[in-house]
């Protein structure tokens, strides 16, 4: 998964394809909880770039977008918003796949 590096690429992905943006902080215990499954989920939906957006870098990024609990995830295709898995809950990776099975 790559990292978010800018605002400006932030509406580049968000504007252009399939995108699933996970907002997530090094210090977030549920963030590293679903970490070893990441991979895995990005292997399923290749449909889907997948960009890591650190909270702690992109704070107005994260209240532009309210987003108020880590980890959470905010897919776009093509500048629409496709669906939200925005909450402070420790997410599954069964719930999380749940969630972009559903955008389709």
């Amino acid at each position: 998964m790559k990292n978010l590096e800018s605002i400006e690429q932030f509406e580049e992905l968000k504007n252009h394809g399939k995108t699933i943006f996970m907002f997530s902080a090094a210090w977030c215990g549920d963030c590293r909880f679903i970490e070893p499954a990441l991979p895995e989920i990005e292997a399923k939906f290749t449909d889907y770039t997948f960009i890591h957006v650190d909270r702690d870098q992109f704070i107005d990024l994260c209240q532009q977008m309210d987003v108020y609990g880590i980890p959470s995830f905010i897919a776009f295709e093509n500048g629409k918003e496709l669906g939200r898995f925005v909450s402070k809950d420790r997410k599954t990776q069964e719930e999380i796949e749940a969630f972009i099975t559903g955008l389709e």
